[in-house]
């Protein structure tokens, strides 16, 4: 049986187009190959060819996500679920039927490309989309970025579970109720549709979709929605997931050559195991090199598309020039990783990573977490705002982002929090905290801490050898710091004894604890004593701070 044409599924919000108009008048143009979207896109002045066959598209005054323009509509169904504040806002039925109606006239005064895929490898978790773009280059961006259906799946295809209507060239009015400016991202959970408005980052539908499966994930299926990437041991198949915010280095440690990626950025955890949400890959390409990171630079090629990087005279992407934004990205398949797991599904991890960029310098970079502490540090998720992943955020920024990924989570944070609790309550995964940022100082004195060594410490924790080191506990920030690992500078692994300057390490170390006490009682006074108790600790007692070899806040 035929499965409902988009057309059908377009026409249901207005929108008139059809695949084979009268002469002279726009339409739809659906699942076009990614060469003909190329075609497309370069016709339509939208971008220009690389030298290594790579789309360049600039996106425009929005170069990174715009969190004050995101939007849920506030509707019946979902009124007492979301977890409204700051970062889910809510917005009037009336505004999104205003907003909606705008781009629904604006898009059927001209061509749309129609790109249909799926969310989640999971079969038995999949969400059905439909995209309708008005910019080619942007239907390309979403056909490498969500799963691939087969052809007989899409023949039988009936409506979507979600449709997208992206238009970055339609400015909507700020004047009307709730909204900031002339962009907005609106999220219809009644209706099934998100609306992208008035911005040419891509990365706005990419993490509306997610935000739509980390609602319906634990809602509807039961399902812990992550925002991490995952990767694969060749020969036992035992997983991992790296948790962390945009520039922790989640793309970049998970696409390692001797493992088998999963995926990037999304997944999901099920009782069976996990799964990619995903199809392909957004990575942050600021000073990206084939020495340092062969996989990703080689996998920007025909078929991906490259965000606000510059091209020199000859095309070739200058990595290293981030005048237009440091928020320079790609977007390629999973395919063009070599050692890509493209089936997106894997058994139940072995190793949870928390990859926090401590913009302080005085986390370890990378201590053994317990089951408590994992949760605590889920639900706070420290780390510093990258710059150029949001609009305004021109230098590294300390922030507190629930989940490692409280932008995209519209539940309460202890729904996924408790989802998580149970699945490694059983010990069978061990959690470490991992800091990506600055050691030997902060931001401005210290330095980001070497591509390499963090590689090693992965690596360590991965294959469980780093588990033969000793270890020492520190009293302030309530982890254990390994004092060896193979690739690795000892002097690096205990941050008090990188500093310069002692006092000053104690004094910053202090604060930041003071930070997290604040946080956690600010937002989580509410979860049970054992988990409070696991976090940092700004008062430390004097005897603790003479243990083992007389360290501030060390002990064996």
């Amino acid at each position: 049986m035929p499965g409902v044409t988009p057309a059908e599924v377009l026409s249901n919000f207005g929108i008139t187009l059809v695949e084979d108009p009268a002469e002279n008048q726009p339409r739809l143009l659906v699942d076009l190959p990614a060469a003909e979207l190329v075609e497309h896109a370069i016709r339509r002045n939208e971008g220009r060819m690389a030298s290594n066959g790579a789309l360049v598209i600039e996106t425009g005054e929005r170069t990174g996500r715009s969190p004050n323009d995101r939007f849920i509509a506030d509707t019946p169904d979902v009124h007492d679920k979301i977890a409204w504040g700051a970062v889910n806002r809510p917005l009037s039925v009336e505004s999104y039927e205003v907003i909606k109606a705008g781009i629904v006239d604006y898009l059927n005064e001209r061509d749309v490309f129609v790109t249909r895929g799926m969310a989640g490898a999971d079969r038995n978790h999949t969400r059905r989309l439909l995209v309708a773009c008005e910019r080619a280059s942007q239907a390309l961006f979403i056909k490498q970025m969500l799963a691939r259906p087969l052809a007989r799946e899409i023949a039988r295809t009936g409506e979507p579970d979600f449709c997208v209507l992206a238009a970055p060239g339609y400015q909507c009015d700020p004047a009307i109720k709730g909204l900031n400016s002339s962009a907005a991202v609106v999220i219809n959970f009644q209706e099934r549709v998100i609306l992208v408005a008035g911005t040419g980052y891509s990365g706005e539908i990419k993490k509306s979709i997610f935000s739509v499966m980390n609602y319906l994930l634990p809602v509807e299926d039961d399902v812990l929605p992550m925002h991490c990437s995952a990767s694969m041991d060749p020969v036992t198949h035992e997983t991992a997931v790296f948790f962390g915010l945009s520039g922790t280095g989640k793309t970049t440690l998970s696409a390692n050559s001797t493992r088998l990626l999963i995926g990037d950025d999304e997944h999901g955890w099920s009782d069976m195991g996990i799964f990619n949400v995903e199809g392909g890959c957004y990575a942050k390409c600021e000073g990206l090199d084939a020495f340092h990171e062969p996989e990703i630079f080689n996998a920007v090629r025909f078929g991906a598309i490259c965000e606000n990087v510059v091209l020199d005279e000859n095309r070739k992407p200058n990595y290293d020039d981030v005048s237009i934004t440091h928020n320079t990205r790609v977007a390629y398949p999973v395919e063009h990783i070599p050692n890509a797991w493209t089936k997106g599904m894997g058994t139940t991890p072995s190793v949870v990573l928390f990859l926090t960029c401590d913009a302080f310098g005085v986390l370890p970079p990378i201590s053994r977490l317990t089951a408590d502490a994992a949760m605590y540090h889920f639900v706070t998720g420290f780390t510093a705002k990258i710059p150029g992943t949001e609009v305004g955020v021109t230098e590294p920024t300390p922030t507190f982002s629930s989940l490692f990924g409280e932008p995209f989570m519209p539940l309460d944070p202890m729904v996924y929090a408790k989802m998580l609790g149970e699945r490694i309550a059983d010990g069978r995964t061990r959690v470490y905290l991992v800091n990506t940022g600055w050691i030997g100082g902060g931001y401005g004195v210290g330095h980001r801490i070497e591509l390499a060594y963090t590689r090693s410490l992965v690596a360590r924790a991965l294959d469980g050898t780093i588990e033969d080191s000793e270890f020492v506990h520190d009293d302030i920030f309530n982890v254990d710091i390994p004092t060896t690992c193979h690739g690795v500078p000892d002097g690096i692994l205990v941050p008090r004894q990188y500093w310069q300057s002692t006092a000053r390490y104690d004094e910053a170390a202090h604060n930041l604890a003071v930070m997290f006490e604040e946080n956690f009682e600010k937002k989580y006074s509410h979860l049970p004593e054992s988990v409070k108790a696991a976090g940092p600790h700004a008062q430390v007692p004097a005897e603790a701070r003479h243990r083992g070899r007389g360290l501030l806040g060390l002990r064996h």
